[in-house]
């Protein structure tokens, strides 16, 4: 998981190219976009599950004690 995780930013830094360079065919630039467009929307969603997780395990942390 950790190599994944290093890995990450070449990966994503090769899809942007491809996405953006006008020598890669267009069916392979479309490919590449729909991936960055769909990771990243992921990534959005897992923060704000984190973020909203946080909140709930304080509150009950909070009601808890008392």
């Amino acid at each position: 998981i950790a190599r994944l995780q290093q890995g990450s930013g070449a990966a994503a830094n090769t899809l942007l190219k491809l996405a953006v360079d006008s020598n890669t065919p267009a069916p392979t630039r479309a490919r590449a976009a729909i991936a960055v467009l769909a990771l990243g929307a992921k990534g959005i969603e897992q923060e704000d599950i984190e973020t909203r997780l946080a909140a709930l395990e304080a509150t009950m942390k909070t009601e808890g004690r008392r």
